[in-house]
């Protein structure tokens, strides 16, 4: 077998962008020449990468494991043609974070936008994935700085812990809306929007009704916090949020009141034993580190 790093990377692309058209563009190439270098690619695999559906790529669940081992060869090579550019440019540096994606919509970009505000030609890596990911990119030196969701899978990092209290949103005009504190034995029955059954959020918000002796309705179970912000606005229920969500949401149609017993998001932010930071990560750190601080639930009041 005699794999190149041009047809991976045009498999990649497509399962990233999701279109031939988009893949393309975004390589800088013909539709026809991408097409060829993934009929190649398919030609030294054996195996079809994916199946036409309406005039869509769908992948096929081999190009679906193909594409996680693919994808940190992908990214570590545009790591390394930015890094040649940052040289050839006399660029300032390069800041180099990946998040959660909670946190990527509103708040990082806020808080990257302002820190460049002063470094014009600082060039800029920014990812959200799930923190086992940004764990691994972390680790491997893809990126220096990770936000991710405790529990860390390996003991290589630096780790600043930080601890979120999440709030209960409801639809605008719910009737538990009238209560400044919900609970549990309020929530008796009423249908919820929920993380994944191993979400910390979620176990714990279990533990909590099952201690209240009160009946936890899960009715919407999804991966992302912003899904289950869409759905309280569609009035499925009514979810627990960690303050991201709903302080960098800005479209309204819900409301949020505070959740007793508290349920706490375990956060924090990572960087590499093995590595040292960079100076502009250095300073982005301690920026980040400083505004995490004025959203994080006090030490004093951790259980």
């Amino acid at each position: 077998m005699s794999l190149r790093f041009r047809q991976l990377q045009a498999f990649h692309a497509i399962i990233e962008t999701g279109t031939v058209t988009a893949a393309a563009a975004q390589l800088g190439i013909s539709q026809p020449g991408l097409s060829n270098l993934l009929a190649q690619l398919e030609r030294e695999v054996r195996f079809r990468l994916f199946e036409r559906q309406r005039g869509r790529l769908i992948p096929t669940p081999e190009a679906e494991i193909l594409f996680r081992e693919v994808e940190t060869v992908v990214r570590g090579l545009d790591h390394v043609a930015q890094a040649v550019t940052d040289l050839q440019n006399k660029q300032a540096g390069q800041l180099q974070v990946a998040s959660q994606h909670s946190i990527s919509f509103g708040f990082m970009p806020r808080l990257i936008a302002r820190f460049a505000q002063t470094r014009p030609d600082m060039a800029i890596s920014f990812q959200s994935q799930y923190s086992t990911k940004i764990q691994e990119w972390v680790a491997s030196g893809l990126f220096e700085i990770g936000i991710c969701e405790r529990p860390l899978m390996q003991d290589a990092f630096n780790v600043y812990p930080f601890y979120f209290e999440t709030l209960l949103a409801l639809p605008e005009g719910h009737p538990l809306a009238r209560h400044d504190v919900l609970t549990p034995a309020l929530l008796d029955g009423v249908p919820f929007i929920v993380m994944g059954p191993e979400h910390m959020t979620h176990r714990r918000t279990r533990e909590a009704f099952q201690a209240a002796g009160a009946m936890l309705h899960a009715r919407v179970h999804s991966h992302l916090f912003r899904n289950l912000l869409s759905f309280v606005k569609e009035g499925m229920g009514v979810a627990l949020l960690d303050p991201f969500a709903l302080d960098y949401d800005g479209e309204g149609g819900v409301v949020s009141r505070p959740f007793r017993p508290r349920i706490l998001m375990d956060m924090c932010v990572i960087t590499s034993r093995a590595r040292p930071l960079s100076a502009v990560g250095e300073a982005f750190l301690e920026m980040l580190l400083a505004e995490l601080a004025t959203i994080a639930a006090p030490e004093t009041d951790l259980p």
